[in-house]
């Protein structure tokens, strides 16, 4: 299944499922408040068998940001071998892991906005990100991938000078409204991240990233399963996986984004967030 959090006329949002060229609404403002309810796959299937033409026309939906409020949004900073390799560091025992708040979480083609004092590398991470769709303590691996309600795109947009004022990334990872997500939740029972998802990045039409999840140090279950051994994870919490090989700052010499730059991000089953950088 899709699922997405629609933009209505009115200005408020609504949950929905898609169905062929349809959005079917669902009674729930966005994703968040739908995955917080322990029984929102029947719902969503329920909605499925709604009368033919009693939905939105996929044509003219907006989608907007699907989790506006997510209880934990945790990232795995390093987790592509060449990724990794292209920062000049060693393959990782345990995940690099760092936290970013609701607040950084904007729509699939939204504009990013940059203030000034962060305008200077402003640096793209196209990403998988997992929803948990269920409670995880000290969750095993295997209990792990059964928790996972799926899967979406995000693009850790970076300010690489804050991020290396200091050893610990945050501040460079935790500007509002610059880490776009979406466009659609796909259901785990639908794609797979262990067969191999392409995931791309471009920027003002030329490809600047290319993996797929095939080569993950930690798959998203083993991120899961690792970071309910110290804090509970639920349904609506969303963890980014991390980013392959191509970031600017691994350039020689390193470029960064400008403003009215158009950054792409795409993967086959997943849809592409389509995100225009706007400095202010």
């Amino acid at each position: 299944m899709e699922l997405a959090t629609i933009r209505t006329p009115n200005g408020s949002t609504a949950a929905a499922v898609r169905r062929g060229d349809e959005w079917m609404g669902l009674a729930a403002a966005d994703l968040s408040e739908l995955l917080a309810r322990p029984d929102w796959s029947w719902e969503a299937v329920t909605a499925l068998a709604a009368p033919v033409g009693s939905g939105i026309p996929v044509d003219e939906a907006e989608l907007g940001l699907p989790l506006p409020t997510p209880g934990k949004v945790v990232c795995c900073g390093l987790n592509y071998a060449d990724h990794i390799l292209e920062m000049g560091r060693d393959l990782p025992e345990y995940p690099t892991l760092f936290a970013k708040f609701a607040d950084t979480l904007t729509g699939p083609t939204d504009d990013v906005a940059v203030p000034t004092q962060a305008q200077a590398a402003v640096d793209w991470e196209a990403e998988l990100a997992v929803v948990v769709g269920s409670e995880l303590r000290r969750a095993d691996e295997e209990e792990a991938r059964a928790a996972i309600a799926g899967y979406m795109l995000a693009n850790d947009i970076s300010m690489r000078d804050w991020q290396k004022r200091t050893l610990q990334w945050f501040q460079g990872k935790a500007f509002d409204g610059t880490t776009p997500i979406g466009p659609v939740l796909v259901t785990a029972d639908s794609i797979d991240p262990d067969d191999g998802i392409e995931i791309t990045c471009e920027v003002n039409g030329v490809r600047r990233q290319h993996g797929s999840t095939k080569t993950l140090v930690f798959s998203p279950a083993r991120l899961l399963a690792y970071i309910s051994q110290f804090t509970a994870l639920r349904a609506g919490d969303v963890v980014l996986t991390g980013t392959p090989g191509g970031v600017g700052t691994g350039m020689q010499p390193p470029q960064y984004l400008s403003d009215g730059d158009a950054v792409v991000v795409r993967a086959e089953g997943l849809g592409q967030l389509v995100n225009t950088i706007r400095f202010n």
